[in-house]
């Protein structure tokens, strides 16, 4: 495909793996049947994404129990009641908050890669969480004997170690799942809180090679659960020239579900890096709707129309259920939208004469 194409992360579980997840919660399953069910669905995921000629597979984050958490499954030092993130439609996630050090990954990205290698050849890209994102474990009143700066030292060395065992084990792409970047300009509007992060971000890709960053990347958007977002009315424009900062070769973004998107181009245009590619958003994971092929060529010609082909990209605009528990969208839908992604482009792709 001329046009380069990739999923983000994320596929609604089947119902089997819903349950499954639920009577392990519940104690009623042990670890190796939940296992056995996972193994199974991502071999379905990998399968029919294969089928739909998708050039870049992921496994669908069948096996984490969300995108935002999953390195904390089985952590010691543990209290429930973290930060609140709120959603437009009114729900609500909360993360859990750190009591005590040093803090370690329990489970790393590289586990399930190397499961859905088993299943086939072609390149897999692997969605990890950004390091900006579990700095929010850290309590604002401190940790005796464990200082926030001995946190953030340790949450940089496990996430360069997360992001060198995928690229070892042969990851097509590694890609930091940055939503908590637009939801930074929310909870301070300062744009404070982003430099933090950018910066915590850029310690830990400055300790890769420049070859090794060209096949690591970034992506943003406003939150995608339940078919809502939490920071949609966050302006873009106070994101990306921070966003654009972070030293990876490729940049992931939201747009198909933006209100003004020639706005958002024309903003990427201005400001993006030379020799870094950015894959556009061109199906929105929070519309039931499926798109048309023929809507997707549109979507992509637009953003031709701003950013030079060869830094082009598209993708969609988010993960379809970056938490498991997350029903609102159809395994089936979701696949058709990518379906409608993959052939989209292509027709863009000859539009553009490539």
């Amino acid at each position: 495909m001329s046009i380069p194409t990739e999923p983000i992360g994320s596929l609604p579980r089947p119902h089997a793996l819903q349950l499954a997840f639920t009577e392990h919660a519940a104690g009623r399953l042990d670890d190796a049947e939940l296992a056995r069910v996972q193994g199974e669905a991502v071999a379905d995921t990998l399968a029919r994404l294969e089928k739909l000629g998708s050039p870049v597979l992921v496994d669908g984050d069948q096996g984490k129990p969300s995108s935002l958490t999953y390195p904390l499954t089985g952590l010691a030092g543990l209290a429930a009641n973290g930060a609140v993130i709120p959603f437009a439609d009114g729900h609500t996630r909360q993360l859990p908050v750190l009591t005590g050090g040093p803090f370690r990954y329990q489970v790393r990205a590289e586990t399930y890669l190397r499961t859905a290698r088993t299943h086939t050849d072609l390149p897999i890209k692997q969605a990890v969480v950004a390091p900006s994102a579990l700095s929010l474990l850290y309590p604002a009143d401190g940790i005796d004997g464990y200082s926030r700066e001995a946190f953030l030292g340790d949450l940089a060395d496990e996430a360069e170690a997360e992001i060198r065992g995928c690229l070892d084990a042969g990851a097509h792409r590694v890609v930091l799942d940055f939503t908590e970047g637009r939801l930074s300009l929310k909870l301070d509007p300062s744009g404070g809180l982003l430099d933090d992060f950018v910066a915590l971000n850029n310690k830990v890709l400055g300790r890769f090679t420049e070859d090794e960053r060209a096949r690591l990347g970034v992506h943003t958007d406003p939150g995608a659960d339940h078919d809502s977002t939490h920071s949609l009315d966050a302006d873009y424009a106070g994101l990306l020239p921070k966003l654009f900062q972070l030293t990876v070769g490729n940049f992931y973004l939201q747009l198909a579900g933006e209100p003004d998107r020639e706005r958002v181009l024309q903003m990427i245009t201005e400001q993006l890096p030379p020799g870094t590619r950015v894959f556009v958003g061109v199906t929105d994971p929070t519309d039931p709707r499926v798109e048309t092929p023929e809507e997707v060529r549109d979507r992509v010609l637009e953003a031709a129309r701003h950013i030079p082909v060869d830094q082009l990209g598209t993708c969609d605009d988010a993960g379809f259920a970056p938490f498991a528990d997350d029903t609102s969208t159809s395994r089936d839908t979701a696949f058709a939208k990518i379906d409608a992604r993959l052939r989209g482009s292509e027709l863009a792709a000859q539009a553009l004469g490539l």
